[in-house]
C-alpha cells in the first residue's frame, strides 16, 4: 500500500505537468516562453527555501546547481523550443523517449542490470503517445527535433542523478526541489533578459496562469516529484512522465475541442498499459536501492555517536 500510495503521489506531478500546454496557450502572454520557465522557476524556489529554511551545504552547492540545470534550467528552455518549431504532438512524443534514456542511464550510472522489459515498455509508451498525440500533418524541423531530443535527455539524466544522489539528511523534499528551482530559475535570468526580456503587459488571466505553473506546477509537483524518486526505482517513476502528454491531450479535447478518435483511444490505452508496466520490477525482485531517505535516521544516528 505504501509503494502504491507513493507512486500515486509521484503520478500527480507530470499529471499537473500535462496542464502546462493549456495555461500557456490560452492564459499566458504569447512569445514569452523562456519568460514563462523563469517565473515558473525562480519564484518558487526561493519560497521553497524560506519555507523550509534550508540551503545547501558543502557538496549540494555544486549538485543542486548540476540538477537544477538538468532538470529545470536547460529542460524548460529545450521544451518550449521543440513546442516552437515542431506540432505540439511530435514534440510530445519526442518527450515521451525519457524512460529509454532513463533505463540506458541506470545501467550506466546506478550501475543497474540492463531491462529488456523496461526498455520493451518505454518504446511501447512512446508508441502511445505518438498515436495520441501525432497528426498526419507533422513535419519535422531540425532545430526542433534536437531541442526535443536533448529535453528528454537533460530529463533523463537529472532523474538519475536525483535518484543517485538522494538528499542530505535532514532536508526535506521541498527543500531539494527549492535548492534546484532556484538554481535552474539563476541560469534562466540572464538567458531570459538577453533573449526575450518581459511582456509588453501582464493581465489577470497571465497572472493566474503564471501562479498556476509557479506554485502548483513548480513548487508543489517538484516536492511530490523527488521525493518520489528518492522512494520509487527511477524507471518506474520516470515512466510516469507519459501522463504529461495523455493530460495534455485529454484537457484539449475538453477544453478546446480537439477531437480523440479510435487511434487516439488506442495510444491511451498503449501508453497506460506502459506506465503500469513500468511499476512492475522485472523477474519480481526488489532493485538495488540507492535511496537515502530510510538511511538518513540510522546515518544520522551512527555520526552522532562518532563524534560523541
Amino acid at each position: 500500500m505504501g509503494r502504491m500510495r507513493t507512486t500515486l503521489l509521484t503520478a500527480i506531478a507530470p499529471a499537473v505537468w500535462g496542464t502546462t500546454y493549456v495555461v500557456t496557450t490560452e492564459l499566458l502572454p504569447p512569445g514569452h516562453p523562456l519568460f514563462a520557465s523563469l517565473v515558473r522557476a525562480l519564484p518558487a524556489g526561493v519560497l521553497a527555501i524560506v519555507l523550509t529554511r534550508a540551503l545547501p551545504t558543502g557538496a549540494w552547492w555544486w549538485k543542486s546547481a548540476v540538477l537544477g540545470v538538468l532538470n529545470i534550467g536547460a529542460f524548460f528552455p529545450l521544451l518550449f523550443i521543440a513546442a516552437s518549431h515542431l506540432p505540439g504532438g511530435l514534440a510530445a512524443t519526442l518527450g515521451a523517449a525519457q524512460p529509454l534514456v532513463v533505463a540506458i542511464l541506470v545501467v550506466a550510472i546506478l550501475r543497474e542490470r540492463f531491462s529488456a522489459w523496461r526498455l520493451t515498455w518505454g518504446i511501447v509508451g512512446i508508441a502511445g503517445v505518438a498515436l495520441v498525440v501525432l497528426r498526419s500533418t507533422a513535419t519535422l524541423d531540425g532545430a526542433g527535433v534536437a531541442a526535443g531530443l536533448l529535453g528528454a535527455v537533460s530529463m533523463g539524466f537529472g532523474v538519475t542523478l536525483s535518484k543517485k544522489w538522494g538528499r542530505p539528511a535532514g532536508v526535506p523534499a521541498m527543500g531539494v526541489a527549492g535548492w534546484q528551482l532556484a538554481a535552474g530559475g539563476l541560469f534562466l535570468l540572464p538567458v531570459t533578459l538577453l533573449f526575450e526580456g518581459m511582456p509588453a503587459s501582464i493581465d489577470g488571466s497571465a497572472l493566474a496562469g503564471y501562479l498556476w505553473l509557479g506554485l502548483v506546477g513548480g513548487l508543489l509537483t517538484y516536492t511530490l516529484w523527488f521525493s518520489g524518486i528518492a522512494r520509487l526505482p527511477v524507471a518506474s517513476a520516470a515512466v510516469l512522465g507519459l501522463l504529461s502528454p495523455l493530460v495534455a491531450a485529454g484537457l484539449g479535447a475538453w477544453l478546446l475541442g480537439e477531437s480523440l478518435g479510435a487511434v487516439q483511444l488506442v495510444g491511451f490505452a498503449l501508453s497506460l498499459a506502459a506506465i503500469a508496466a513500468g511499476q512492475v520490477v522485472p523477474g519480481g525482485k526488489p532493485p538495488t536501492s540507492t535511496n537515502t531517505d530510510a538511511r538518513q535516521p540510522a546515518m544520522a544516528a551512527a555520526q552522532g555517536k562518532r563524534a560523541s
